[in-house]
């Protein structure tokens, strides 16, 4: 994928949801995407099956945009998966939108993922050799084509099959003319959480679109599980021998919406004890607290419970400007940012001001944001990250730069604190981070995925290890 270095955080590729046997699924599909819009903003789909046939509909843009009117009647049906795609610098191709169909011997197959495989390159590539026609250039085909090849009769035979011929982190739903299926990686990279709507279920990224829908949360889908959905309830399966749990910090860090559980565990308030853990491991002597908004919010409320220093809204984020990098100029990139990002000068003149972020990756737009404070008469100007320094890429599904580009994995803290202009800079440490969570961090089996901080990666890095020289570079086909 293409990274934006004007839009400069972490972006995951997907949001997924499944829904069976409620008379207006792709209803509450198209709701549960909206309410993970946030996990994807420039593709979303929709597949339905109707007892008969299955429908689909598939568009460029946000799903209030694409999926408005009379749906029920465009898309019936009492089961449906629905996928949000994270949006990419370039020309996306529809053929790269989710959810993925396809004809099998006995019934038809959707599929929609979030996360990538490590392998997907390798497998593709024999898959090709041994015949196989990709129709696009997602890793997710990777897996369909495994389905439709495997030999096996039961379809959670073949998916279980499938999915113990690939690496990395994901999670699926899929459709077929008689069950929904959920699948999660064997670390528990990517979230996965099972709900229940009158005599519905439903499958969903995150718990927030399960409230978005008024379903009840039952419990997460475990690493390694398999569930199939059919009129006879939920069955689960094991796909893997089992092992700890290996969840990807960055849920906690960034990508989950704030009103969502994960692990049980408030969003909201993880993220304002990474505020409190932060002032203590990084004070400051300043006159006010502000956010980077939106996600610097609840952290630098914590780092205002904790320290004392008044918390004030000194930054007013636009929710009405479009994507930066649609902008063809520098100048006009500058211009979309002045205009995301507007200082409230009434707080800031003349003042100390400490900027809260949830991270800091190339640190281009932290850099811009600090210009723009002092431009508005602070007197000083500190930052602090609530997440450690980011030094290694991820390979699962984060849209995030090669490690070259990363400020932290080549830079020092002065260099850093030189490079953004501040007085002062610091980081949450990462057995902070787990202090903020509830945990201390098992050194030699670690309760989390942490490998952007520590670069302790959770599987094997197969493609990767293929690459020319070893190159670091995200694995996406979509490069």
């Amino acid at each position: 994928m293409i990274w934006d270095h004007d839009d400069d955080k972490p972006r995951e590729e997907c949001g997924i949801v499944g829904v069976f046997n409620h008379p207006e699924a792709s209803l509450l599909v198209a709701l549960g995407l909206h309410a993970l819009q946030h996990r994807g903003q420039e593709a979303c789909g929709i597949t339905t099956y109707d007892g008969e046939k299955f429908h689909n509909e598939r568009h460029m843009g946000l799903v209030g945009e694409s999926f408005g009117g009379d749906l029920t009647s465009r898309l019936p049906g009492s089961a449906a998966i629905g996928h949000n795609r994270y949006s990419t610098a370039g020309k996306p191709a529809m053929r790269n939108i989710q959810p993925i169909f396809a004809d099998l011997a006995n019934t038809g197959f959707a599929l929609a993922h979030n996360g990538n495989l490590t392998n997907a390159v390798a497998l593709r590539k024999e898959l090709i050799n041994k015949g196989a026609i990709f129709q696009s250039t997602m890793d997710t085909e990777v897996v369909l084509q495994l389905v439709a090849r495997s030999g096996r009769r039961l379809m959670r035979e073949r998916v279980m099959e499938a999915l113990q011929a690939v690496e990395g982190g994901y999670a699926f739903v899929g459709l077929t003319n008689k069950k929904l299926i959920g699948a999660r990686d064997p670390v528990g990279l990517r979230p996965l959480v099972l709900g229940k709507i009158g005599q519905g279920w439903v499958l969903a990224s995150e718990t927030c679109a399960l409230d978005m829908i008024g379903a009840e949360f039952i419990r997460e889908i475990e690493n390694g599980e398999v569930v199939i959905i059919s009129e006879d309830g939920v069955e689960s399966y094991r796909a893997f021998p089992e092992r700890p749990e290996s969840p990807c910090l960055f849920e906690y860090v960034y990508f989950a919406r704030p009103d969502s559980v994960v692990q049980g565990r408030s969003v909201y308030q993880v993220r304002r004890r990474m505020g409190h853990q932060l002032a203590r491991e990084n004070p400051a002597d300043v006159d006010v607290i502000v956010p980077v908004p939106d996600s610097g919010v609840p952290a630098a409320l914590g780092f205002s419970e904790q320290s004392g220093v008044p918390f004030q809204l000194g930054i007013i984020r636009s929710h009405y400007v479009g994507r930066t990098f649609i902008e063809p100029t520098q100048l006009g990139r500058q211009k979309s940012i002045s205009k995301k990002h507007s200082p409230n000068r009434s707080v800031l003149e003349g003042k100390r001001v400490l900027l809260v972020d949830d991270s800091i990756v190339r640190g281009n737009t932290s850099k811009k944001i600090v210009q723009m404070v002092r431009d508005a008469g602070a007197k000083e100007v500190h930052l602090r990250s609530a997440s450690p320094p980011i030094v290694n890429p991820d390979f699962y599904g984060i849209d995030m730069p090669t490690k070259g580009e990363l400020l932290a994995s080549n830079n020092s803290l002065e260099q850093m604190r030189n490079f953004l202009n501040v007085e002062t800079l610091g980081f949450l440490s990462v057995d902070g981070l787990y202090a903020s969570i509830g945990v201390k961090r098992d050194m030699s089996m670690p309760q989390f995925s942490d490998h952007c901080f520590t670069g302790c990666y959770p599987t094997r890095l197969v493609d990767q290890m293929q690459e020319e020289g070893g190159k670091d570079r995200q694995l996406s086909l979509l490069d």
